[in-house]
């Protein structure tokens, strides 16, 4: 359910995870939230939303395909495990939805949280990402 207690735990998440993206307003989450595509999952601590992350999973020729995407921890909860059970909850949906694997990328500099997904058995794969923005 989209209220304004998440737009805001939204807006405060996703400036801590990017300089360049915009939060996303009620419209933009009652889209996300309503998507068969997508499962927002958000982590609680007393009343208050602290971490987020975004599970994509789409079919394509070759399988069911699930992919990690925006994971966020609030600066103040961090080390406290919540990017670890976010990151466990998301395995587990993908495993019931049928995915066989799970795929994220992680900025080298994020380097806890590159701790975190080789701790949850995430393997990093020699391939080449490639990004053409659109204009």
């Amino acid at each position: 359910m989209v209220d304004d207690d998440l737009v805001g735990a939204m807006a405060r998440l996703v400036s801590q995870l990017s300089s360049s993206g915009s939060p996303p307003d009620a419209e933009a989450l009652e889209a996300i939230v309503a998507s068969d595509s997508v499962v927002l999952l958000v982590a609680v601590s007393e009343g208050v939303i602290v971490g987020a992350l975004a599970l994509v999973l789409f079919r394509i020729p070759t399988g069911l395909r699930a992919w990690i995407e925006d994971v966020v921890v609030d600066e103040a909860a961090r080390g406290r495990g919540v990017g670890e059970a976010l990151n466990r909850a998301a395995i587990e949906r993908a495993r019931a939805a049928g995915a066989r694997t799970v795929d994220l990328t992680s900025r080298p500099s994020r380097e806890a949280a590159n701790r975190l997904y080789s701790r949850l058995g995430f393997v990093e794969r020699e391939t080449n990402v490639y990004r053409r923005v659109i204009d």
